[in-house]
C-alpha cells in the first residue's frame, strides 16, 4: 500500500480565514504586537491550535517589525491643514481603507525642522509599517529619504521631478484642461487663469491643462498667476488680474478655495457672475455647492484618492507589488459658468 502523501503545512492565510481577522492582523498576533484586541487575539491563537501551524523562521523575523500603524504624512507649514475640507476627506478615506487592514492611522506634519527630522527618523526606523506622503514641494528633502527608505512609502500626489515607484493621483492636466475647454465652449475668449503653488506637481499640472487648450483653441495662455491654494490667495489673484486685464470674461482657478476668493473679489468690483465674468474651479468641495453663485468645478474624487493611496500601502506591507493609479475627473456644471 503506497504511504499517504505528506501533510501541507497550513499557512498564516489560513490561519487568518480560519479567526476571522486579516493577515496582518494575524502576523500581530503571532509576534505578540501591540494594537490588536482580546477577542482577536484569542481568536488567532485558538486557529493556531486548531491548524498546528508553525510560523517560519524568515518570515517571523521580518514580521516582527511590524507596528500594526501607517502614518500619513503632509509636508507643509500649518497644522491647520488636517482641518482643510481636501486634506479632511483625504483622511476620511485613508482611514477607512487602513481600519479594513486593522490598522491605525498616524498623522505627521513636517512644518518645521524638527517636524522634518521626526518624518525622516520615521522613515528610515521602525516607527510605522509604511508610510503615504502628501503635498510635497520641489527639492522636498522627504522625497530623497522616501525614496531611499527600507519601508514602503506611497505618495498620494505625484512629486516634481520625481517618477515614484508607487503613487495614487488625479488626473490633473485632463481636468484643468475640460475645465477651460468647457469655458471656451461658451464663448469666452479672454480666460485668466489662478494657479495653485508652482513648486507642486499639481499646481503645474493643472496649469498645463489650461495651457493646452488655450494653445489648441488658437489663443494666448495667460502667464500663471501664482496663488496657495487658499481662498485670501484667490481674492488677492484675482484682483491683481482685473487691474491688469480688466476686459477678461473668465477665471480657472486651480481649486475650489481661491474660486471661491475669486468669486469674492468681482462681487465687491461690481462684476456679474457669469454674465461678466465665467468662473471654474478643482476639487468639487461642499464649499463650491454653497457658493454663490454656487461653482462649476472639476470634481475629483478626493475620499478615493486617500483610499486608493491607504490600500496601495496594504498591498506593499503585505508583500504584493501594486501599480501606479490615476483616478479620473469630470465637470461639474452649476451657476457660476
Amino acid at each position: 500500500m503506497a504511504d499517504d502523501p505528506p501533510r501541507r503545512q497550513p499557512t498564516l492565510e489560513a490561519v487568518a480565514e480560519l479567526a476571522g481577522v486579516s493577515r496582518s492582523v494575524a502576523s500581530r498576533v503571532l509576534n505578540n504586537a501591540p494594537h490588536v484586541s482580546r477577542v482577536k487575539r484569542e481568536a488567532v491563537e485558538r486557529a493556531v491550535r486548531e491548524l498546528g501551524y508553525v510560523p517560519n523562521p524568515t518570515a517571523r523575523a521580518l514580521a516582527t517589525r511590524q507596528t500594526g500603524a501607517a502614518a500619513l504624512v503632509v509636508s507643509g507649514e500649518d497644522p491647520s491643514i488636517f482641518a482643510d475640507p481636501f486634506f479632511a476627506q483625504v483622511i476620511v478615506g485613508a482611514s477607512a481603507a487602513l481600519e479594513e487592514a486593522d490598522l491605525h492611522l498616524m498623522l505627521c506634519l513636517a512644518a518645521t525642522d524638527r517636524g522634518r527630522r521626526r518624518v525622516e527618523e520615521l522613515l528610515r526606523g521602525k516607527g510605522a509599517d509604511g508610510v503615504m506622503l502628501m503635498a510635497l514641494r520641489e527639492n522636498d528633502p522627504l522625497a530623497r529619504t522616501a525614496d531611499e527608505a527600507e519601508m514602503p512609502v506611497v505618495f498620494g500626489g505625484r512629486p516634481v521631478g520625481m517618477a515614484p515607484r508607487w503613487y495614487v493621483d488625479v488626473d490633473n492636466t485632463g481636468g484643468a484642461r475640460e475645465a477651460t475647454e468647457y469655458l471656451l465652449s461658451r464663448g469666452r475668449t479672454r480666460v485668466a487663469v489662478i494657479c495653485g503653488r508652482l513648486d507642486t506637481e499639481v499646481g503645474r499640472a493643472r496649469y498645463r491643462g489650461y495651457r493646452d487648450a488655450m494653445l489648441a483653441a488658437g489663443l494666448e495662455p495667460f502667464p500663471p498667476n501664482e496663488g496657495d491654494f487658499t481662498e485670501p490667495s484667490g481674492a488677492a489673484v484675482m484682483a491683481a488680474l482685473l487691474l491688469q486685464h480688466p476686459d477678461l470674461d473668465a477665471v480657472f482657478a486651480a481649486n475650489d478655495n481661491m474660486a471661491a476668493g475669486a468669486l469674492r473679489t468681482l462681487r465687491e468690483a461690481g462684476r456679474r457672475v457669469p454674465a461678466d465674468v465665467a468662473v471654474v474651479g478643482f476639487d468639487d468641495l461642499a464649499a463650491a455647492r454653497m457658493a454663490d453663485p454656487p461653482l462649476t468645478t472639476v470634481h475629483q474624487p478626493i475620499a478615493a484618492l486617500g483610499r486608493e493611496t491607504a490600500r496601495m500601502l496594504v498591498a506593499l506591507v503585505h508583500g504584493e507589488t501594486p501599480t501606479p493609479l490615476i483616478l479620473p475627473t469630470h465637470l461639474v456644471r452649476r451657476a457660476s459658468a
